[in-house]
Parts: structure tokens; sequence; C-alpha cells
């Protein structure tokens, strides 16, 4: 019966991904015209922020450096309370650059806290038709704002989703999490590929404010401190199925750093898995609960294995399997990202991925996380 149900969690698990795959080879990858191009649309960039003295400049030095008409966007870094000195930076940035910045306190409007009341107050105060986000703590290219608004208009796209990265990789942790996001980031690409959106990513996202507004913005999830971007993806989804693009383009990539200890990692996924039983769209639970339930099996295999209710060979081809069709998806996303060579690293990965999920997935029901200096706990 064990060995059954392994069977059955390995065949939805790999129909899955190789959906996933057949749909990311799918995903266009557009090309801006050379000639006959001339942007028009108003961007405003927003940067939720929250103590990022280490990080802000540099993402404010590559939006100086965009190839997209000055006039045509703005930027609002919206701070969230730092108890560092972002904000004093940026103050003392904003004569000498360029930019049409502006430094907007959470304080000052008596808004709340996190990043949802930072993205809420930026959309407010934002002139721009099309609205891209990103964190303080990422580094963007220089065609990054062209992409997107060339997206926009081409597609029709009223929701869109780009690729991120980690770079600055030195450690076997930092490897292995570039892996893992690898997969994550290739899952959500696809997803939206086959119209069945299930993930996107906060640091490197699009959309206009007035379907933002049209869904009603973040109600109906606003007690859950993170899901800024995927429930607000699963509600576009609802009414514009057919508008929600992934931008498959080396050149909107967005750079961000792993986490630098295994205790700020374990809390960054408890943060992502604690949104999990929100989840109110069917294919995104079959997802989450293919990737629990495989990892489940596995895990209690090898218990298994030692008690005689699991033959030692079905164990290893279940193993090699469950590797393999990780393999032949890994492999043609982290071509896209220039990673080829880290494919290495899924060995090690595969070690502890398995009582990680299943640790993280668990912690994250409870809702209850530490980040940036914050205890945070969900609420209905």
């Amino acid at each position: 019966m064990f060995g059954l149900l392994l069977l059955l969690s390995l065949l939805v698990y790999g129909w899955i991904i190789m959906r996933c795959l057949l749909a990311w080879k799918r995903l266009p990858v557009p090309t801006i015209p050379t000639t006959n191009y001339t942007p028009a649309t108003k961007l405003t960039v927003i940067i939720p922020i929250r103590n990022e003295v280490r990080h802000i400049l540099n993402l404010l030095r590559d939006l100086e450096k965009q190839n997209y008409p000055a006039e045509l966007f703005e930027v609002l870094v919206v701070d969230d309370h730092s108890d560092d000195n972002t904000a004093h930076l940026i103050e003392e940035f904003i004569p000498e650059s360029k930019l049409s910045l502006r430094l907007i306190r959470l304080a000052a409007h008596g808004a709340g806290t996190g990043k949802k009341a930072a993205i809420k107050l930026g959309i407010a105060q934002a002139s721009g038709e099309l609205l891209v986000f990103t964190d303080g703590d990422c580094r963007v290219q220089p065609d990054w704002l062209r992409l997107f608004a060339y997206t926009y208009t081409s597609r029709q796209a009223i929701f869109i989703s780009g690729p991120v990265v980690f770079h600055h990789t030195h450690t076997l942790l930092e490897r292995m999490q570039l892996v893992e996001f690898a997969s994550l980031i290739g899952v959500g690409g696809a997803s939206i590929g086959l119209k069945q959106p299930n993930m996107c990513n906060g640091a490197n996202l699009a959309y206009t404010r007035r379907v933002f507004e049209e869904v009603g913005g973040f109600a109906g999830n606003e007690g859950i401190a993170s899901g800024d971007d995927e429930f607000l993806l699963h509600k576009v989804c609802q009414l514009y199925p057919d508008r929600i693009a992934f931008l498959k383009h080396e050149g909107a990539t967005v750079y961000t750093e792993a986490r630098k200890t295994v205790s700020s990692f374990i809390s960054q996924r408890v943060r992502w898995a604690s949104k999990w039983r929100s989840y109110q769209r069917w294919h995104v639970k079959l997802v989450a609960l293919s990737v629990f339930a495989v990892n489940l099996l596995l895990f209690l295999a090898i218990p298994a294995v030692l008690a005689g209710w699991l033959s030692l060979w079905t164990f290893i081809v279940a193993y090699t399997v469950k590797f393999a069709i990780d393999f032949l998806f890994l492999n043609r996303v982290l071509a896209f990202m220039r990673r080829k060579n880290y494919l290495i690293y899924m060995l090690p990965l595969q070690l502890v991925y398995i009582p990680y999920v299943l640790y993280t997935a668990i912690r994250g029901l409870s809702g209850r996380y530490q980040w940036k200096g914050r205890t945070i706990r969900h609420h209905d």
C-alpha cells in the first residue's frame, strides 16, 4: 500500500512538472523592435523597503541607468518604519539624482506597517499607468523598464511577472538556494504560460493601477503579512486569465542575494509557506499539495525500508525518478538564467530538500515567524 501511494504521488508530481517544462519552453521571448517603437507608457516604480541601508543606493543608481525616457517614469520609495539609516541615505541621494524620486514614510501617513501597507500607500500616490515593483535589496538591468513597457503594450498584459535570480552566491548554502529558487521561478512562469498561474515574485512584478483597484487590492487577505504578489495574481486571473504574462527575457531579470544563514533562510521560507493555507484556487492547492505529498512519502520511505514495508530497490527507483524529473526541468530553467553549471548543486540539495520542505510547510501552518526584526503573525 505504501509503495502504491508513493508511485501515485510520483506520477502526479511528474505530470505537473513535465507540463511545466513544456509550458516553460513555449513561453515567448520578447524582441523589442529597433525601429518603429517609441515608449509612451508612464510608469511608476514602487519600492517598499525596511532597513535596506546596505542595498538601496545600488538599486537607485541602476534606475538612473534605465534605457527609458526619464520623463516617463517616477520612483517612489516607501519606507516601512526603518530603524537604520535607510531613510536618511535616500534623502541625501535625492538632490543629486536625476531621477523623479520621492521618499514616502508610512509613519508620516499613519498607514500602518508591513509591505502591503507600503504598497497600498505607494499606489495611492503613483501617477503612472503601469506600476512596476521591486525590493530594496535588488539590482535591475538597463532595459528592465523598457521590456515591461513593451510587454504591456505589445501583449496587452495588465499583470506581468518577471524572473528573479540570486547573485553573489559564494557558499554551498547560497548555491543550493539558487537552484531551489530557480525551480520556483520556473514553475511560476510556466503556470502563467498554462493560464493557471500559481506563483510570482514581488521583487519583479508589474500591474496596472486600474486592475489593482478593480479586484479590490489586497482585500480578503490583508491579515496575511506575505502574499502581496501571489494573492493579487490569483484575483486578477479570475477576471483576466488571458492578460497575465511572464516576461521571459534575460534583460528583465532582477538580481538579489540569497540568505546568508540557515536561520534566516528558514525564516524566509516559513514566511512564504505561511500563506499556502489561504490559497483559494484548486490548481494552486494541487501543486502545493503534490509537492508536500511526494516529499512526505519519500521521507517516510526511509523508515519504511528499515521496517521492511518497502523494498530497497523500490526506494532507490523512487528517489531516482524524483531526481530525474527535477533535473529535466531545472536544466532548462537554469540554462535561461545562465546558471547551468549550478546543476551539480542538485545533489546536496536533494539530501536536505525533503526535511526542509516538510519542516517549513508545518511551521508555516502556524502563521507566525520572525522577519526583519519583527514577529509576524497572520490573522483572519
